[in-house]
């Protein structure tokens, strides 16, 4: 992900309240949010070797 656009509403003071973002930006993070979600709940599985993957998918017609 590239530099965040953000923009800040900010209180009579001076404090920051709140951020804007472009739609694009905010369903990035959505998504990278959900990515590590998934890779947290998979935190304690068994690692899948790629000769392995590869014959899963061939095996499922994917490839």
């Amino acid at each position: 992900m590239g530099k965040i656009h953000a923009e800040f509403l900010v209180d009579e003071k001076g404090r920051k309240k709140a951020v804007v973002l472009p739609i694009e930006d905010y369903e990035e993070l959505l998504e990278d949010i959900h990515d590590l979600a998934v890779v947290a709940e998979r935190k304690g599985e068994a690692a899948v070797s790629f000769e392995e993957v590869k014959k899963r998918l061939k095996a499922d017609g994917l490839i």
